[in-house]
This record gives structure tokens, sequence and C-alpha cells, in this order.
């Protein structure tokens, strides 16, 4: 299988797609042809770790079986996710599904992509390269779940940015305790647009790339922008359809909808892949928090950054330039010309249109809206309320942006709502949606032990030990100073 830049002029087989992350003229690689599924087979495989090995095989055609197998064995071996299938797909009523993502070392959805991308890249590396650098923009649980991932792996080293006040305490705590010989963080003073925009710019500056190549590195990406961050997620939309079918859920052929808490929008595009290779997909519902950019795409057909950002409850939603929406403009229009004019807009002039048969094409699979804060807290506090289930500040946003899409459209296809942080990790924020803002004051760590106390929901040892962990990595830095940290500390090292 051959992939594309969005942008055109580049073309590459999977592993030289995964080790060089972005195309030479910033597109982003994406499949030429996308596969079908054979159902018989699928139905016929009876955990996750096959179901992924199946979808890699036809995505990843010049891996080899055996290079498949090991790097889906490293990833979800034994105690690296604290539930059997890696994910979970939990019962809320007969027609509403929730889709823990959050059972990995991070307690967050990146987990189940970064655990198997630092093997996808070694196998792919060219044996003339020395060593690769992976640069990661994050809005909160990229950045950990990346380190996590990337943490000691021969001939690798990870340089992960942050807005540094643009992420919850707990996920901050997390990266810069981060240990690893070749691990290093460092804060932004902006928001994670910057970090991102920062990072693109490092990508394809010529003169950066030849000074990190004559000392020895390679760039690639860890964000969802490398198709091989993309391809796991895949697997887990197919994986619970099938559990849905096995369990007696739903019927053969029956359609279902997912909603996806939507930020960089490489999750919900992973679920438009699962569409198009087979999977009865009646609507993928985006579901954004104020920062509402690509809802109000999905609406109207422009896209818009020209607007105040916020900062929220949902801290790794508050995004205003969501990378993955070029594979999706190149798959729906299948033009380079118009992807390129596209791009060129949003950077020159802030936005940009598309035609009204594209824009007619995307709301046929598509379906957006956004949830406020308040909405947000009411959603966590309604939802603890009607089915003893605790939810936290980005999956709330998918419940509340559902209970919109039902109320609108009055469909009643059956729903899977994907869980993708484990509420701890928002502790404070969720403890006061359930209690009405009582613990506005209270210190965030100690909102972790409140919080248990008042569900009795268990609480991941990950971060209850955070508080014992030393911080390692004290940098907060200008924007304009990103590849300056990044020469520091390779040289220092």
């Amino acid at each position: 299988m051959e992939y594309i830049s969005t942008r055109g002029d580049q073309k590459v087989l999977s592993k030289e797609a995964i080790y060089l992350g972005i195309a030479n003229n910033g597109g982003l690689f994406t499949p030429v042809e996308i596969p079908k599924l054979d159902f018989e087979y699928l139905k016929g495989l009876n955990s996750y770790q096959k179901v992924a090995k199946y979808i890699f095989s036809l995505y990843l055609t010049d891996f080899s079986e055996q290079e498949i197998d090991e790097c889906i064995e490293k990833a979800y071996a034994s105690g690296r996710f604290d539930t059997k299938d890696v994910v979970k797909l939990k019962k809320l009523d007969s027609n509403l599904f929730a889709l823990e993502l959050w059972h990995g070392p991070t307690y967050a959805f990146k987990d189940v992509a970064l655990q198997v991308l630092p093997h996808l890249l070694i196998r792919s590396m060219p044996d003339s390269f020395k060593k690769a650098l992976i640069l990661v923009a994050t809005s909160g649980d990229t950045g950990k779940a990346a380190l996590e991932g990337f943490r000691d792996v021969e001939k690798t080293r990870i340089v992960v940015f942050y807005p540094s006040e643009g992420v919850s305490d707990v996920q901050k705590r997390q990266m810069t305790t981060q240990e690893g010989k070749n691990t290093h963080v460092a804060g932004i003073m902006g928001n994670f647009d910057d970090a991102q925009s920062g990072v693109k710019e490092i990508f394809t500056n010529p003169r950066y790339v030849e000074k990190i190549n004559k000392m020895g590195y390679f760039f690639t990406s860890a964000n969802s922008i490398n198709f091989g961050r993309l391809l796991p997620q895949i697997v887990y939309y197919i994986w619970s359809y099938l559990e849905l079918l096995k369990k007696g859920l739903i019927k053969e052929g029956e359609k279902i909808n997912f909603v996806v808490p939507t930020g960089n929008f490489g999750n919900i595009l992973a679920g438009y892949f699962a569409k198009r290779m087979g999977i009865p997909i009646n609507r993928l519902i985006v579901a954004s928090n104020i920062n509402s950019v690509v809802s109000d795409f999905i609406k109207t057909g422009i896209y818009d950054r020209r607007r105040e950002f916020y900062k929220t409850i949902s801290p790794s939603m508050d995004i205003l330039v969501a990378s993955n929406l070029e594979r999706l403009l190149y798959l729906v229009t299948g033009n380079f010309e118009m992807v390129k004019k596209y791009m060129y807009d949003l950077k020159e002039n802030g936005y940009f249109k598309i035609e009204d048969d594209v824009l007619k094409s995307i709301q046929s699979d598509f379906w957006g809206d956004f949830s406020t804060d308040i909405e947000t807290k009411k959603t966590i506090k309604e939802i603890y309320k009607e089915y003893s289930y605790l939810i936290d500040t980005h999956s709330a946003v998918g419940f509340d942006v559902y209970r919109k899409y039902k109320s609108e459209t009055s469909d009643m296809t059956k729903a899977v709502i994907l869980q993708t942080a484990n509420p701890y990790k928002f502790a404070k924020d969720v403890l006061n949606a359930l209690f009405d803002d009582e613990y506005n004051n209270i210190d965030p760590f100690k909102a972790v032990e409140v919080l248990h106390k008042k569900t009795n929901v268990e609480i991941p040892e990950g971060i209850k030990d955070i508080l014992s962990k030393p911080i390692l990595h004290r940098d907060v830095i200008q924007k304009d100073k990103m590849f300056d940290f990044i020469l520091k500390k390779i040289q220092d090292n």
C-alpha cells in the first residue's frame, strides 16, 4: 500500500510514512486506497490484539507478519493495560454505550496508539539512520502518553512541548515528573496552537533539518499527523462494533453512531477510516468544547480560526487548528490543489471555505455541536446521577453533544460515546461538577482524595503516587526558543 501527501508531490510506503511523520511539503501522509474488511474473518478473531494485527496487516504491507506481531505483542503486553482487551465497552442503557479508552499507563486514550508507535518507528527506520528525534506538541494527554511510550526506547529521543498554563495540574505533573534518559519536556508561553505551529515550523525548516541531520538525528512526530499514530485508533472502532455484535446488542449490518470529543480531529478521523473500511457507522458526531472551530465547520463549511481562544475545563480540546482535518479534506475531494488552497487560505487569511458539494459529502458522515463549561459540568453530574458512572470533562462534552444531537435529529440509532480520559486526571473540575462548585479553592491533588471519598471510584495507581515523584522538567520557554531548547538538550546529552 502506498501513502501520498495530502498536498501531492510525494508518495511513499508505510515505513517511510511512519519514520518521516510529515511530508516534505507540509502535507500529511494518507493511504492512496482505504482497504475493505473481511467480516467473516474478523468475526472469528477472539481478542483485541488479533483484531489489531489484522487491521495493521491491511495498511502496513511493507512490514513482515513477524514485525507486526512483535509491535502488537510488546505494546499490549500483559500488565500495560488494566483491562483484558486494552479498551473496555460499558453498556449504560439499551441504546447507549461508553467505550473506555483510558486503561493504559497514562490513563488517556492516547496510550492505545502511543504504546504501539515506538515499536513501529524503530522497525521503520533505515539502517543508515542513527537516531529519531520525536517532536510532540500536546494539549495535555498526548505528551505524557508519548513520553511513556518512547521512554528509554533505543535509537530515539523525544521532546514534548505543552502550553504552560493550558493543561490540568495532573497532566502537567505527569509530564514534568517523567523519567527516562531520552525524554525532554518544556512548557510554552502560549496555547496549544502556538506549540503545534512551532513544531510544524521546525519540521519544515530546511536549516533546522540540516542541522539536526548533521548531529546524527532525523525529525519525526508522535502527534496524530503521523499515520502510525492514527492507525491504532482505527482498531477500537472496529473492535467495539464486533463486541456489540458478539454480545447480541446489535444485529449484523445494523448501523451505529459514534460520539467523539474532538480537538485535533485525529480520533474521529480514525472512525471515518473504519466507516470507509466497511463498519456500518450511521453518523460520526463531533463534540467540541466552546473552542468550536471544528463543529462550526461541520455545520457551515467555513473553517475560521480568527476567533477568541478560550481556556476550558476540557483543556485537551482547547485547539483552534485541527491538523487532521486536512486528511479528511483530501479523502473527500481527492484533489491536492484544493487541499493546498484550503491550507494556504488558513495560514495566510485565518480561514477557508469549502464548496457546497464538499460540505454536503462531509455532512453525510459527520454532525457537530459544542458544549460550554457550564453544560459540561451539568452533564458530569447528570450522568453520575443517572448511571452511577463517573466521567471526565472531555467525555462529558461527548455526552452533552450527543443529547443535543438526539434532540435536534430524533435519531435513536444506538450510540457509542468515546471516553477519552480517566476522571481523576481532572479531579478538581469533576468534583466541582458533582458538588456545584463547592470545592473551587481546593488543591487539585487534594481533590483526587476527596473525589474518591465522595464516589468510591478507584484512583489509578499512577495518579495516586504522582505527588511523591520529583519534578524533573522545569523549563518554560517562549515559542521562538523551541529549536534552541532542542539543540541544548541534545548537546547536553
